[in-house]
C-alpha cells in the first residue's frame, strides 16, 4: 500500500472499497450527507457504500478513523475514484462534504446554483447554519442533557441562543424586510431546495428532542412549514430512516 490513511486496523469495508464511502452515524451531522447522497441518487443514479459505527464507543478516536479525520468526527467521506490514483481522498466537515458532493455529481446543479449571487446566498445560509446554529444547539444538547452538572446558566445562554438563530431563520424565510416570503433558503424569488437547506434542515427538525417546546416553535411559523415541506421529501426520509441506524457488520456496537 503505497499511502498510510489506510492500515490493518482500517475496517475491510472501507478500506476495500472501490467507490465513495460514507463513515457516519444518523445523527443531525451525519443525516445532512446521508440525505445529499440520497438526493443525489433520485436524480444522477450514484452508488456508494456506507459504513456505520457508534461514537460512543469512541471509535473516533482511533488511529485509523484519525488517519481519516484528525478531528476525530463523523462523518467522514471517503473517496476511493478520486483522480489521486491509488491514494484515497477523505472530506471531514459537513458543510465541506456536501459542496463536495455537489461538485462532483451535480452537474445540472439541481441542489447548487449556477449564478454567482444565488450560489453567493446559498453559501451564506450554509455557513451560518454550520458557524452559528449548529454549535448553539449542539452545546443545548449537551448541557441539557448529557453534562453531569446542570449549569443553568450555560443552559438557559444555549437555548436563547439557538432560538435566536431560528429567529434569524424566520426573517428570511418570511420576507420580513424583502416583502416576498420565501419557500427555501437560497435562490431568487421563493428560493430553491438546496444544499442550505439541505445542511440546516437536520438539526432544527430535532427541536422537540433539543428540549424547545411547541409554544417557543410556534414564534417560528414559516420555519415550521420550511421544516414539514423538506421532511416530505422521499431522499429526506430515507436519509434518517432505518438503513442508517445500529452499526455495520464488524463494528463493534457498544452495547
Amino acid at each position: 500500500m503505497s499511502h498510510s490513511l489506510y492500515t490493518d486496523e482500517t475496517p475491510d469495508a472501507i478500506k476495500n472499497s472501490k467507490k465513495l464511502t460514507l463513515i457516519t452515524q444518523s445523527t443531525p451531522n451525519g443525516k445532512k450527507v446521508q440525505i445529499m447522497l440520497e438526493e443525489l441518487k433520485d436524480v444522477y443514479g450514484i452508488e456508494w457504500d456506507t459504513y456505520k459505527i457508534n461514537i460512543g464507543t469512541n471509535v473516533q478516536k482511533s488511529d485509523w478513523f484519525l488517519r481519516l479525520n484528525p478531528n476525530g468526527r463523523i462523518p467522514v467521506l471517503v473517496d476511493n475514484t478520486s483522480a489521486s490514483g491509488d491514494v484515497p481522498f477523505p472530506v471531514m466537515e459537513t458543510s465541506a462534504e456536501l459542496l463536495y458532493l455537489e461538485k462532483k455529481f451535480d452537474k445540472n446543479d439541481v441542489f447548487g446554483f449556477k449564478d454567482e449571487l444565488e450560489r453567493s446566498q446559498a453559501l451564506q445560509w450554509l455557513f451560518f447554519w454550520h458557524g452559528s446554529g449548529a454549535p448553539y444547539q449542539g452545546q443545548t444538547n449537551h448541557f441539557r442533557h448529557a453534562a453531569k452538572e446542570k449549569i443553568p446558566y450555560a443552559i438557559e445562554r444555549f437555548h436563547n441562543e439557538t432560538l435566536r438563530v431560528y429567529g434569524v431563520i424566520e426573517i428570511h424565510l418570511s420576507g420580513k424586510y424583502t416583502g416576498s416570503p420565501r419557500e427555501y433558503l437560497a435562490g431568487n424569488g421563493k428560493g430553491k431546495y438546496s444544499v442550505a437547506d439541505i445542511g440546516t434542515y437536520p438539526w432544527i427538525a430535532m427541536y422537540a428532542r433539543t428540549g424547545f417546546s411547541e409554544e417557543e416553535m410556534a414564534e417560528f411559523p414559516h420555519l415550521l412549514k420550511w421544516l414539514e415541506r423538506i421532511k416530505a421529501r422521499p431522499a429526506v426520509q430515507r436519509g434518517s430512516g432505518e438503513f442508517y441506524d445500529g452499526v455495520s457488520s464488524g463494528e463493534k456496537s457498544g452495547k
